[in-house]
C-alpha cells in the first residue's frame, strides 16, 4: 500500500464531537475544555509511539538533546500513558499488547483531530523477538500478521466476530530503510507476528504453561520464517488496522533482542541490550529530521 486516501485527521464515529457533549480523553486525563489542544499539539507531524513510558521519556530527552529543542514535561494527566512533545513529534507509549495500544491509538487520533493537526505520521518503535534473523536486526515491517496467521486485525463487536486488513505505507517503509542503510543501521523488512501473549502464543518453552513439544515449536517457528515472518511482538496488527483505517502513513521500527530460533530467553550484556534499543531510535529520528530539516 501506497501512501493512503484519507489525508487529513477525520473523525468517523459521528457522536464524540457533539455540542452537547465536550469530549474528554480519559485515559490521557485532558479534554477540550481542560487545556488548550489546538495551541499545545496543533504543529504535530509525527506521533512516535512504544511500550515502556520510561523508554519513551528517555527518547523525548534524546531527540531535544540533538536537535537543540525544548522537551515537554509529561503532559499527559493520567498515570496510564506519557506524552511528550519535541516540537513536531509526540512521544506517547502505549503499555504491552493490542487492548492498551487500541485505547491509546484511539484518544491519540480524537488528540489529533482536537488539535486540527493534518496529514499525521505514526511509528511505532519497539523491541521483539527475530524469526530467522540475528539479535540487533531492525525490522521495518511490510505486514502484520495475528496468531491464525492472517494479515487481519480482529475485533469482537456486539457479539460479532469483524476483520479488518493490516496494511502499513510502503512509501514510508522504503524511506526508513534507505535511511537505515545511510546510517550502517543493519535493517531488514518482512512480515511481523502480532502474539496474543508473550509465552505460549508466541511458542516459548520457558513460561509457567507449556502443552507442547519443542519440536513443535521450531516447526511453527520455521513455518513463520516461510510465510516472510521476521519477527514478533504484540501489538502490531492492531497498530497497522487503526492507522490504516485511519488513513494515517504508519510504519513498525523493532529490534530483535534475539532470534527465536536460537532461544527464548534474552541473554546478551546490558551495554548491548541498550545499543539494540537505541537502534530504533537512531533510525527514526534520522528520517525525521531529514523530512523535517531540524
Amino acid at each position: 500500500m501506497t501512501g493512503y486516501v484519507n489525508g487529513n485527521v477525520e473523525k468517523p464515529n459521528k457522536y464524540f464531537d457533539r455540542k452537547d457533549k465536550r469530549d474528554f480523553l480519559y485515559h490521557f486525563g485532558f479534554g477540550v475544555d481542560t487545556i488548550d489542544i489546538p495551541a499545545i499539539f496543533g504543529d504535530t507531524k509525527y506521533v512516535c509511539t512504544g511500550g515502556s513510558p520510561g523508554r519513551f521519556k528517555l527518547y523525548a530527552e534524546w531527540f531535544a538533546k540533538e536537535t537543540n529543542i525544548k522537551c515537554s514535561e509529561n503532559l499527559s494527566r493520567s498515570d496510564r500513558f506519557v506524552i511528550y512533545k519535541t516540537g513536531p513529534v509526540c512521544w506517547i507509549n502505549h503499555g504491552m499488547g493490542t487492548p492498551s495500544l487500541s485505547i491509546m491509538l484511539v484518544e491519540s487520533f480524537k488528540l489529533m483531530h482536537h488539535a486540527g493537526v493534518k496529514n499525521p505520521t505514526f511509528i511505532r518503535l519497539g523491541t521483539s523477538g527475530g524469526v530467522g534473523v540475528p539479535p540487533g536486526t531492525v525490522v521495518v515491517s511490510t505486514g502484520a500478521v495475528n496468531s491464525e496467521l492472517s494479515e487481519t486485525y480482529v475485533q469482537v463487536i456486539a457479539g460479532k466476530r469483524i476483520e479488518r486488513p493490516t496494511q502499513l505505507d510502503s512509501t514510508l517503509r522504503e524511506a526508513l530503510c534507505a535511511v537505515g542503510k545511510e546510517k550502517n543501521i543493519p535493517v531488514e523488512t518482512g512480515k511481523t507476528l502480532c502474539a496474543d501473549d508473550f509465552y505460549e502464543g508466541q511458542m516459548r518453552l520457558d513460561g509457567y504453561f507449556c502443552d507442547y513439544e519443542e519440536e513443535s515449536k521450531f516447526d511453527f517457528l520455521r513455518k513463520l520464517n516461510t510465510l516472510g515472518v521476521r519477527n514478533i511482538e504484540m501489538e502490531s496488527t492492531c497498530f497497522a488496522s487503526f492507522t490504516c483505517r485511519a488513513g494515517f502513513a504508519s510504519a513498525i521500527v523493532c529490534v530483535t533482542l534475539l532470534n527465536r530460533m536460537d532461544g527464548d530467553q534474552v541473554q546478551i550484556p546490558k551495554e548491548q541490550y541498550i545499543e539494540y534499543e537505541e537502534r530504533p531510535f537512531r533510525l527514526v529520528t534520522a528520517y525525521i529530521r531529514q523530512q523535517t530539516g531540524i
